[in-house]
């Protein structure tokens, strides 16, 4: 300030400041469990209260209280975007000091964007954690993709007397839940009766004279007429869904057509007439058509001549002649017997379980991602067994655990966000050895040297932070074109 009459300017001050505000992101996340715990102790211990009091009669505090002083940071970055935003509305269009405090604009603006998504993404996390305890524990609640739209009570009409039943209904990103209430005042609160997919659903607006305000939702696995409250409520339900078919639609569009012209490709020019790469027995532990678990007994592997794939008797019990084998009879997979024959494989089997988060082959995020590779694993302190891991870049805060590199389900997942993460040596684990966090949640892995080790704990501390962008931006070309069990560089 004391040069400001010669050198009048606030720009290249903030620019030097303004990419120290991102860390201001960490702090934004844990503010309400920080208020909470201070409540909590304050409450609970007397001479803790007393302490605190005595700190805010202090002159220094002003006679604020320390909540106060703890949202100060939370409201400083907002507060220079006005000022910055504000500055820049009074400020000449040929003031020297424009350029640099456009710069710094930017760059607090991106600081005050990463620190919303932040708290968004930790409220959803929290929000997910709570639907999964009023479920009971319902499977692939907990995840960093999912994303709730709306919840819900609303009335189900019965299909054959149009009877009205009392649901909750939750709307995911991906998928709906249609739940019936429990009366119960801690733990279980509802108990899941459908689940549909987004994939495929449509709504409808119904006419009902014995019930108004009805609409349809129609999905592969269910058709439901449902009652809502009101005629806004009815149309807020509508539009949810709307949004949210549309949202999916735009996501899954571009891998879809992408997916399928390379399938076609492939299978109509490459399929029969040359010898597929055999994928090898131990790359996978289950059947790459049918995805069940395949044993030394009722359930062996056998390798489709076609297309290399590994799948179970029941998947391969099909021959065709293969010009690449002299037009000899092979044992060919069902895909590949339609595929070659033009003809549908005679015995179709209808999938029992619904595709989810977990169908996704290994090698499709082996090939993109922050980190892959063997590691050893416990959860909750059972036996230890060697798995295959991986950190996708377009899913970074996700940890998925294979059985081996060529499943094409995972095992299990493992959302990052929130986890704490613990590398001390203990002496019941084997050495190189990292325990993952969270609430009753326990994982365990273990590296084959502390070099690998500290390779995947660069990637994990940064994405139980939520900070994608570091991630993407941390990860170095080579990285993004293969799999490596090296992770990024620096992060």
């Amino acid at each position: 300030m004391s040069q400001w009459e010669r050198r009048p300017g606030i720009g290249d001050i903030l620019e030097q400041h303004a990419p120290f505000l991102r860390m201001y992101a960490e702090y934004v996340k844990n503010f309400d469990n920080a208020m909470d715990l201070l409540k909590q102790w304050t409450e609970r211990s007397a001479q803790f209260s007393a302490v605190i009091q005595e700190v805010q009669k202090q002159d220094i505090c002003g006679s604020l209280t320390l909540q106060h002083h703890m949202l100060e940071p939370v409201q400083r970055v907002p507060r220079y975007e006005l000022l910055l935003k504000d500055y820049l509305k009074r400020l000449p269009l040929d003031a020297p000091d424009r350029s640099q405090a456009q710069k710094s604009l930017q760059t607090i603006s991106m600081a005050a964007t990463h620190s919303n998504t932040a708290i968004r993404k930790m409220e959803n996390l929290k929000k997910l954690l709570e639907i999964y305890e009023m479920l009971g524990g319902e499977e692939d609640i907990v995840n960093a993709s999912n994303e709730l739209i709306k919840e819900g009570l609303i009335l189900k009409l019965a299909a054959r007397n149009t009877s009205a039943m009392e649901r909750y209904l939750y709307l995911f990103n991906n998928m709906l839940l249609v739940c019936v209430p429990k009366f119960s005042l801690l733990g279980q609160r509802f108990t899941v009766r459908t689940r549909v997919g987004i994939e495929g659903i449509k709504v409808v607006e119904t006419v009902n004279d014995a019930y108004p305000h009805t609409f349809q939702v129609s999905g592969k696995e269910r058709t439901l007429e449902l009652q809502a409250s009101s005629e806004q409520d009815k149309d807020d339900w509508i539009q949810a869904f709307q949004q949210t078919i549309q949202t999916f639609q735009k996501k899954n569009e571009t891998f879809k057509s992408a997916s399928k012209e390379v399938e076609e490709e492939v299978s109509k020019e490459e399929l029969g007439k040359r010898a597929p790469r055999w994928i090898r027995d131990n790359e996978v532990t289950m059947c790459m058509k049918c995805k069940e678990h395949f044993n030394a007994l009722t359930r062996r592997r056998h390798h489709c001549r076609a297309c290399g794939y590994v799948v179970c008797w029941r998947c391969s019990d099909y021959k065709v002649a293969l010009q690449y084998d002299g037009n000899r009879m092979n044992k060919v997979c069902k895909d590949c017997y339609s595929i070659l024959t033009g003809r549908a494989a005679s015995e179709e089997r209808t999938e029992a379980k619904r595709r989810g988060i977990l169908e996704i082959e290994a090698a499709q995020f082996s090939g993109s991602s922050l980190v892959c590779g063997f590691l050893l694993y416990s959860e909750k302190a059972r036996p230890w067994q060697r798995v295959w891991c991986v950190i996708p870049q377009k899913e970074a805060v996700v940890l998925y655990v294979y059985g081996a590199p060529q499943d094409v389900k995972a095992q299990s997942t493992i959302p990052l966000l929130g986890y704490s993460v613990d590398d001390a040596p203990r002496p019941m684990d084997p050495p190189s050895s990292f325990r993952l966090c969270q609430s009753k949640s326990l994982h365990s892995f273990a590296c084959e040297s502390e070099e690998q080790k500290r390779r995947w704990l660069e990637v994990i501390r940064v994405a139980v932070t939520g900070n994608v962008a570091q991630l993407q931006m941390a990860t170095s070309d080579d990285l993004a074109n293969g799999c490596h069990d090296s992770g990024p560089a620096s992060i």
